[in-house]
């Protein structure tokens, strides 16, 4: 049930506390819009508006950029939701913040990767409903650990995102500078998520879950590539 505080002397009215089904319902509204491309970005589209004279792709081409760009996409429907479990819990206020940050800017990364999925007349993972689901409960685990485990789960995502975003910078098409324009960006984003979290304290995952996220990283990103 939601608490209010009582009333001051002054006859000010109470204030409401927000409880743990304010907090829910919150969860579940973000979790929509997130599914179902309702989120906005805060920032512009680092591609820019496509232009008519845009490079045409071949049919092999853009259905490998698609592909490509599908697995993106989902990675942001992932860290929306890792992040946003990973605050759930968390104790220490400033900390906290990192994590709701950071999650806002992946909001940026997940529109900018719908609008070019839909340029390339293609569309999300149909799967994405399972990987928020699993994400967010796996940030809410994460988020009852010490802060420093918290905080180098975030900082090991991010490491092993920079370099998943890399590779797919070798294999974009050439000629797709619009994806490549993108995912230049949200790589820059992801390094520094990964240097916030360190700069807070992030400490250093042991070997065998370090090993166990990137097993996960693989079968995610092989079906959403197809799925």
């Amino acid at each position: 049930m939601t608490e209010f505080s009582s009333a001051n002397s002054a006859g000010q009215r109470p204030f409401r506390r927000v409880s743990a089904l304010d907090r829910l319902l919150g969860e579940i509204g973000q979790a929509m819009q997130v599914l179902g491309a309702d989120a906005q970005a805060t920032r512009p589209n680092p591609a820019g508006k496509q232009q008519a004279d845009t490079p045409a792709l071949s049919e092999t081409e853009q259905r490998h950029a698609a592909g490509l760009m599908r697995v993106n996409h989902v990675g942001e429907v992932c860290a929306q939701a890792l992040y946003r479990g990973q605050a759930a819990f968390c104790r220490d206020n400033q900390v906290r913040n990192v994590f709701l940050t950071a999650a806002s800017e992946e909001v940026d990364h997940l529109v900018w990767c719908h609008q070019r999925l839909r340029e390339l007349n293609s569309r999300p993972s149909y799967l994405n409903p399972f990987w928020y689901a699993g994400s967010f409960g796996l940030g809410a685990l994460a988020s009852v650990a010490s802060t420093g485990y918290n905080l180098g789960f975030m900082a090991e995502t991010e490491k092993q995102v920079e370099a998943h975003l890399d590779s797919h910078l070798q294999k974009l098409p050439v000629s797709d500078t619009r994806s490549r324009l993108i995912v230049e960006q949200m790589r820059d984003d992801e390094i520094a998520h990964r240097t916030t979290a360190e700069l807070h304290g992030a400490r250093r995952l042991p070997l065998p879950l370090r090993l166990g996220m990137k097993a996960m990283s693989r079968i995610m990103t092989t079906t959403a590539y197809y799925l």
